[in-house]
């Protein structure tokens, strides 16, 4: 297994920034399929919650925790929006410049761009897209104040809830997050920004399904992976040779479940021998070029003196 180091060259990576704010409408089958930009956004702060842990406790020790639901949320401010957000922020239109207010709150869509940069290339390094469905915006205040010799902008700010959607073997999802550095195939998040942003034609917001297809498409897909063996009488792990696939490793006391040895990437063949109070969570990541099926198993667990088991 490679030793790990800290603060290699290109390592030192960074996020900042958001741009590229779309609003997708839904049409009456639900699909976001019209899109307008959002200009004068200042910060999208995502909020997930839940995913809190109740523990469980037998024999006078703790037994295992259950894991509750986690729901994704986020906090939007602008200095303005678009006129078709409106209808999603409390207020009807019965003629233009009339707005009636305590009205239906709809649900729709969003997209943003935020920036990824490393201490080689800056904030060019890359960037992530960040795809909401589902969403509703609250009701907000709106402070307006008199002008004096210091103006400012009034900042409209709304909190969003979600309704998440179905992606084909996962559970369902309100946020997409996509990292341009990490693509199997670069050139596709072109073709996947074409749609987002209306190329040729109008803008729309695909589901989750498409945009895993949109964005695997020239991928080699693997679509079942050897798994790693274990020897109980030995403790000795195993990790295989699979073409397209990189592993890593985990290290975890076998007690309370803390990180010992941070996740590394591993070289195939026989790993040290387990310790009693160690068990190891093993990852395999596809390689450039390669993406998994909706099959395949991509993770496991090895625990001192027992078979190996499929992580849930």
């Amino acid at each position: 297994m490679a030793q790990i180091t800290w603060d290699d060259t290109g390592k030192h990576l960074y996020e900042t920034g958001v741009d590229r704010g779309v609003l997708y409408v839904p049409d009456t089958s639900g699909a976001y399929s019209n899109g307008v930009s959002w200009n004068g956004i200042t910060a999208v702060t995502e909020t997930p919650s839940g995913a809190a842990a109740t523990a469980l406790y037998a024999n006078n020790a703790k037994y295992l925790n259950l894991v509750s639901a986690e729901d994704f949320g986020a906090t939007l401010e602008a200095y303005t929006y678009p006129d078709e957000f409106q209808a999603f922020d409390g207020l009807g239109v019965p003629s233009a410049g009339i707005m009636i207010g305590q009205q239906s709150r709809k649900v729709f869509g969003l997209s943003y761009r935020t920036k990824t940069g490393n201490d080689i290339s800056g904030d060019s390094y890359g960037y992530k897209l960040h795809l909401v469905y589902g969403a509703q915006a609250a009701p907000s205040q709106k402070a307006y104040k008199t002008v004096n010799d210091k103006p400012e902008a009034i900042t409209f700010n709304w909190t969003l809830t979600t309704t998440p959607v179905a992606v084909t073997s996962y559970k369902n999802t309100a946020l997409i997050t996509i990292d341009s550095t990490k693509l199997v195939v670069p050139a596709n998040i072109t073709t996947l920004e074409g749609i987002l942003y209306g190329a040729g034609t109008a803008p729309r917001l695909p589901l989750p399904d498409e945009i895993i297809s949109i964005l695997s498409s020239g991928a080699v897909t693997i679509q079942s992976i050897t798994p790693p063996s274990y020897v109980n009488s030995t403790h000795i792990m195993t990790i295989p040779t699979v073409t397209g696939v990189d592993f890593y490793i985990t290290k975890l006391s076998s007690t309370d479940g803390s990180v010992l040895t941070a996740r590394a990437k591993a070289t195939a063949g026989p790993q040290t021998a387990l310790a009693a109070s160690q068990e190891w969570d093993i990852v395999a990541m596809a390689k450039s070029g390669y993406a998994f099926g909706a099959a395949a198993q991509t993770d496991w667990q090895i625990q001192y003196a027992s078979a190996d088991r499929a992580a849930s």
